[in-house]
């Protein structure tokens, strides 16, 4: 791990992988909780780094920044509750070229998608949007070349090794795999947001709905 000060009341830690980036983020949550931490107004995870932003000045951020170089990477955080399931029509425009870039047939993407049990890496993009690990990198696929200049809310999407679920509508250059009608953001709820980071997550397959024949 790298720690990095940030201009003079932050300071970034630097983690080889996404799994040790997670663990530290649940860590320093749980010295802020036990108040074994210096007061500080944020901790951030994103892809590989956790952001502590808010501290009391150069001072603060040296002492912290002393502390915490040369630990040993926290053990990875246990299930702090049952994972969110969200149901999920694998009906998206991209799911049979997603399915040949995987090697298998547009029916088995819902199976090998639906068997992973993913976790909230961070939230970004969009207000309740998460960013979902999980998927082997043996499924990782590239973004369109050509991005939508609209996807629908609740489209479930794929980039890389990234499953992402669209809050509302936007642009984006997510491969759509499939439709839910959970609602990831709602001013109404709290907290708003459905998915925080650390929250794992389960796609539960449900059949398309099909039109009642008119008359």
């Amino acid at each position: 791990m790298r720690v990095l000060p940030v201009g003079e009341h932050a300071l970034l830690l630097e983690a080889d992988t996404g799994e040790e980036a997670a663990a530290w983020h649940a860590e320093l949550l749980r010295r802020r909780e036990a108040g074994t931490l210096p007061p500080v107004r944020e901790i951030v995870p994103a892809a590989r780094t956790v952001l502590l932003d808010g501290l009391d000045g150069p001072d603060a951020v040296r002492r912290l920044a002393a502390g915490l170089a040369g630990l040993r990477p926290p053990a990875a955080p246990g299930p702090a509750r049952a994972a969110v399931e969200i149901p999920m029509r694998y009906d998206g425009p991209d799911l049979a070229e997603v399915a040949r870039m995987w090697g298998v047939a547009p029916g088995e993407v819902a199976a090998v998608h639906s068997a992973v049990e993913f976790r909230v890496a961070f939230c970004g993009f969009a207000p309740g949007f998460g960013y979902l690990a999980g998927l082997p990198e043996r499924y990782g696929v590239p973004r369109r070349a050509t991005p939508r200049t609209s996807v629908p809310a609740g489209a479930v999407a794929l980039a890389g090794t990234w499953t992402g679920v669209y809050p509302r509508p936007s642009p984006g250059g997510w491969q759509l795999i499939g439709t839910t009608d959970t609602v990831l953001w709602d001013t109404a709820r709290t907290p708003a947001a459905l998915l925080s980071p650390g929250v794992r997550v389960r796609f539960v397959p449900v059949a398309p709905v099909v039109p009642e024949p008119a008359g």
